[in-house]
């Protein structure tokens, strides 16, 4: 990894008042602000985008390398690389988009997960497809997005259940049709597995889970096959690592890390956004900021594969 900077860069500024937020938070704290960045890979550079006083989350790099896809109030945005435009999409008024969404490897449609179900829609808005199933309220599933497959024909992600009093208890990585179809389990347990990509070779499921975990939360990165086999783990330190995902030319994966003894993946804590060989190996430490939950829940390397986007929340400077 010595073709990167010797250190990791520093964003963002004084932390807002409270810290180790609930995932789930629905808008930034008074004088807070998310700031949109892109790092530069090879340079160590990071160079801000867009400061907004609104909860923008999960950037995604469009094909065209101009744009990259938000969420934001419960709705997909278009953020302009050139000027800092924030432009609202049509998605036919769907409400509550999380997080969670992809684009498409052709680049032309965007898949997001809404009030537990999954939808596509073109990256230019319009009419909005559902595409998961309705399984009613005597077997509640909800579905949270993290992938694509290369050839764009399946979508992976983490279904959810309830166990044992715990609405979100069961949480398991999952495959369907892009177009719809029947829902397929990769994992069955309770283990706590999230984040699921595929390699752009199609041969690897990239995720994070609890499966080798000594105490609770101990997530580590893992990968497997598309079939569910062959589990391999990546990561083996005392940190919480989420969200791994693939550059494009699928040698390098940059993930989130938190704090030793972090239980899921909350916000506002200081973070750490890491590199590493696909393969495993030594990781590199790329950024420190303040942010977590909506820094990078999905891909967001650029075409090339010479940057990555991702957003801080401090609080805003006087």
């Amino acid at each position: 990894m010595n073709e990167f900077p010797t250190g990791p860069s520093s964003v963002g500024g004084a932390r807002p008042p409270e810290t180790n937020r609930s995932p789930g938070r629905k808008s930034l704290q008074p004088g807070q602000v998310a700031q949109v960045y892109v790092h530069d890979v090879r340079s160590g550079v990071d160079t801000m985008i867009l400061e907004s006083e609104l909860l923008l989350e999960a950037p995604n790099w469009t094909p065209d390398r101009g744009t990259l896809i938000v969420n934001a109030e419960g709705g997909l945005y278009q953020l302009s690389l050139e000027s800092g435009r924030l432009e609202a999409l049509d998605i036919s008024g769907v409400a509550d988009v999380n997080n969670d969404h992809v684009l498409s490897p052709d680049g032309e449609s965007i898949f997001f997960s809404a009030a537990g179900h999954l939808y596509g829609v073109s990256v230019h808005g319009g009419e909005v497809r559902k595409v998961s199933n309705d399984h009613g309220d005597e077997h509640p599933y909800s579905y949270w997005l993290h992938g694509i497959s290369p050839d764009g024909e399946t979508l992976v992600y983490v279904a959810v259940e309830p166990y044992n009093g715990d609405a979100r208890g069961r949480r398991n990585l999952a495959i369907i049709s892009s177009v719809g179809g029947l829902d397929a389990y990769l994992t069955d347990g309770l283990i706590g597995f999230d984040g699921p990509e595929y390699s752009p070779d199609g041969h690897w499921i990239y995720y994070n889970s609890e499966e080798a975990a000594a105490r609770p939360g101990h997530s580590q990165i893992f990968r497997m096959r598309p079939d569910g086999s062959d589990h391999q783990q990546l990561t083996f330190d005392d940190r919480v690592n989420w969200f791994p995902h693939l550059n494009p030319a699928g040698d390098m994966l940059a993930y989130i890390s938190y704090e030793p003894g972090s239980l899921g993946h909350p916000a506002d804590v200081d973070v750490v956004l890491k590199l590493m060989p696909a393969s495993g190996g030594r990781p590199h430490d790329a950024v420190r900021l303040f942010g977590g939950q909506g820094t990078m829940n999905v891909n967001s390397w650029s075409p090339d594969g010479s940057q990555f986007a991702f957003v801080a929340y401090p609080a805003k400077s006087q």
